[in-house]
């Protein structure tokens, strides 16, 4: 049967105008979805000023789901006492972190050196150990490092808590500084919130935003669980769980993106001595023949790089391997009151180790309960004049 011509260009025209309509309402059904799922997600997360880490303006769900994937099994394969969790705001971080490849290797060579020092303190007090990739994300292991509202140090305590937690600020330290003792300062207030929330990812939260805002969150919500309580936690906390569960993801699997730690110029063991005289890291450097530098990054504390030490309080002074031919010097230097002078210059501390900072995070937070003075350990060598 032979089809007019006419009609066969009508149906050939509604065909086309079938396939038209139809591919403009899947366009305009995908560009609503998506930027749905953009301004949804990303006014959640807007504003997010969270520590040293990366900065996510929001939070797309992109091509990923977000269960039984390959970032969910590692992460639950590394999960110890503090739960791993994971969901779309910490595969934002874990993306974001991973594209600050160059400042990974840095973080990561310091880890070697600082890592150690956190797990002692942790295991000390009694805090999961994991816990100590918190101080990337406070810092990025810099003990330099300084807020905008002056929160000092690699777990960045504000001068009214460090003093609560009895850490010493004056003309000559600031043991805010000090990764020993802000470490330790840094245990008892995670120690105290866990005792006060029962949950590490709350007791988390806390150490960023206090715990009385974590616990008004806890009463809005009705429920003791940080992913519930989220979206009643200042902005900045929202962030900050998930940046933390990102960089013990990264810090675990940074071999699986070929990132190789950077090599610092620095032995990750040291000796401590406590001096019970005024001394100076320059006159140590000398003896031991050493960087000053070097003193400088294992000794950080020291504003004016200067231990004002007294029998009373004696000083810690971390430092690097040397030869058993040097510490005749260094007798000599430490027990010689003439090697320092506190009317002297004020030498700026060598930072070329470093790279640019970008600025760290605006924080106030209250701390609750007061930690016991550390007191130096059994086997620090005193070093004194018979």
């Amino acid at each position: 049967m032979r089809i007019p011509t006419a009609v066969m260009m009508r149906l050939l025209i509604g065909i086309l105008a079938f396939s038209l309509v139809q591919t403009a309402n899947a366009g305009v059904l995908a560009k609503d979805q998506c930027c749905s799922a953009l301004v949804t997600i990303g006014m959640a997360t807007a504003n997010n000023n969270s520590a040293a880490g990366p900065v996510i303006s929001h939070v797309g769900k992109s091509h990923r789901a977000f269960t039984g994937n390959i970032f969910e099994r590692r992460l639950d394969s590394i999960k110890k006492d503090v739960p791993m969790d994971y969901n779309e705001y910490v595969q934002s971080y874990i993306d974001a972190y991973l594209g600050q490849r160059d400042e990974l290797s840095r973080v990561i060579g310091l880890a070697k050196y600082y890592f150690p020092i956190y797990e002692k303190a942790f295991r000390d007090e009694g805090i999961p150990e994991e816990i100590k990739y918190l101080s990337i994300v406070e810092s990025r292991l810099d003990p330099y490092a300084v807020s905008r509202v002056g929160a000092t140090g690699p777990w960045q305590f504000m001068t009214n808590t460090a003093q609560l937690y009895g850490l010493v600020m004056n003309d000559y330290v600031d043991e805010r500084r000090d990764p020993i003792r802000s470490s330790y300062a840094a245990a008892a207030y995670l120690k105290g919130a866990y005792e006060q929330f029962g949950d590490w990812l709350l007791a988390i939260a806390a150490y960023n935003c206090g715990t009385d805002n974590v616990m008004h969150a806890i009463e809005k919500a009705g429920v003791a669980d940080f992913w519930a309580i989220r979206e009643y936690l200042p902005v900045e906390t929202r962030g900050y769980v998930p940046q933390y569960i990102a960089v013990a993801y990264i810090m675990n699997y940074y071999r699986k993106y070929n990132i190789q730690p950077q090599h610092f110029n620095f032995s990750a063991h040291a000796d401590t001595v406590m001096v019970d005289k005024c001394v100076s890291l320059a006159s140590v450097s000398k003896a031991l023949g050493v960087d000053l530098s070097q003193l400088t990054l294992l000794n950080p504390s020291y504003k004016k790089m200067v231990l004002n030490g007294t029998p009373q309080s004696p000083q810690r002074l971390i430092l690097p391997p040397a030869s058993w031919d040097k510490y005749g010097a260094l007798y000599d230097v430490l027990n010689n009151t003439a090697s320092a002078s506190l009317n002297g210059a004020n030498p700026t501390p060598d930072q070329s180790w470093m790279d640019e900072r970008q600025p760290i995070h605006m924080r106030t937070r209250k701390f609750d309960k007061l930690a016991s003075e550390k007191k130096p350990a059994d086997n620090d060598v005193r070093i004194t004049k018979s």
